[in-house]
């Protein structure tokens, strides 16, 4: 297969549901966990769209619940990889909740998530690289690295002396 670098843009997955009453909690918004699952669908196809492969969810690196999604309410979820590393990708993601009757959208939600892409057994396999071409891509790509060395460093396998991306940060 073709690690061939691909572009962020192959990867782009929208996916739209709409919020109805066994999707809600007491308040009559939608639940935190109906939300994960739509966003772990949508970010899994988006993944499969930029290696070609099987995918796993690997980790929920972020999730901001921003506004409340209410009952009633088209969900629009947008996610693309921003970047790949060799076997790992990360997808970020954006929701937004549309008024059925108005027609209003706003953004409400954000995640990011990373997967990898995995063999038949279930090893890693090696993933394309991003490129990244618009001015959102390239700042999440830039972004992406500092964030999975942030990660490595909290879970003990990279040394915060070896964290570049990082230390830049600081440096300037």
């Amino acid at each position: 297969m073709s690690q061939q670098p691909k572009k962020a843009s192959e990867s782009l997955t929208i996916m739209t549901e709409i919020v109805l009453p066994n999707d809600t909690n007491a308040l009559g918004n939608l639940m935190g966990g109906r939300l994960l699952h739509w966003m772990d669908i949508c970010s899994a196809m988006s993944a499969t769209r930029h290696c070609r492969r099987v995918v796993v969810t690997a980790s929920v690196n972020n999730v901001s619940f921003d506004h409340p999604i209410n009952l009633g309410s088209i969900v629009t979820i947008q996610s693309k990889v921003s970047r790949a590393f060799k076997t790992s990708m990360e997808i970020y993601i954006d929701v937004w909740e549309e008024n059925r009757v108005t027609g209003e959208r706003k953004k409400c939600n954000e995640a990011i998530y990373t997967f990898v892409a995995v063999d038949q057994n279930g090893s890693p396999l090696p993933v394309p690289e991003v490129i990244p071409e618009s001015e959102e891509e390239i700042k999440r790509y830039g972004g992406a690295l500092r964030r999975r060395q942030l990660a490595l460093i909290l879970a003990g396998k990279m040394k915060p002396d070896e964290a570049t991306e990082l230390k830049a940060l600081f440096d300037k």
